[in-house]
């Protein structure tokens, strides 16, 4: 079962703020998609937002967001104020349904950004703006599943940044070489795995437990 990131409360708000900075990003500020989007990510706004701060929930609004993600990651020059969206255009579009996507997945944004730019949400505006947004979701989740499938689980992402074989981390973490081989060949869902195994692992290879963690469609 899939956990939301943040109470549903918020998310209106988030939705439209995610999409009034991105707009105003791009149509005040003239800052390619993603260049603001990557400051976005750089600045701790995007893990502050996506884990439900209320700063940047309802506190801020679109456009001061966007100040803020600029002031931290170095200004651009002047920046006219604006309170709101004028526009909501197909930039709105894609922060808005994007910051509903990030909720409803629990996905970390720099994980979505993984998978898809923010130019390449913007181009999916047609058809897609006068779709429900579980028809974004679909979409989106069918794009990452793809893209997914030729990438290395995020144990073996760790293992092989920890240096070690399989047959070490076997030796290390008292954890079967089969059940290694099983996960990291998605045989075996890591996500079900017993948390005494993910908590050895972990340990081993010098992270959190939920880096070891796999994102479900």
């Amino acid at each position: 079962m899939k956990t939301c990131a943040y109470d549903e409360f918020y998310l209106p708000m988030a939705m439209e703020n995610l999409g009034d900075a991105l707009e105003y990003a791009v149509c005040e500020l003239a800052l390619e998609p993603d260049d603001f989007f990557q400051r976005f990510l750089a600045s701790g706004v995007a893990d502050a937002f996506g884990n439900g701060n209320p700063v940047f929930m309802a506190g801020l609004s679109g456009a001061e967001m966007a100040r803020c993600v600029l002031e931290r990651t170095g200004t651009i020059g002047e920046m006219p104020f604006i309170n709101a969206s004028v526009y909501k255009g197909a930039e709105y579009w894609a922060g808005w349904t994007l910051a509903y996507y990030q909720w409803q997945s629990g996905r970390p944004f720099s994980n979505i950004y993984r998978y898809i730019s923010i130019a390449e949400i913007i181009e999916m505006y047609h058809p897609l703006h006068e779709a429900s947004e579980s028809k974004f979701v679909t979409a989106l989740d069918e794009i990452i599943s793809k893209k997914q499938e030729n990438e290395p689980t995020r144990l073996q992402f760790y293992r092989k940044l920890a240096g070690y074989s399989q047959k070490q981390l076997a030796e290390v973490s008292g954890i079967t070489l089969r059940s290694i081989q099983m996960y990291e060949q998605r045989n075996k869902d890591i996500n079900k795995a017993k948390f005494e195994t993910v908590h050895r692992l972990s340990q081993v290879l010098g992270c959190r437990m939920e880096n070891l963690i796999e994102y479900s469609i």
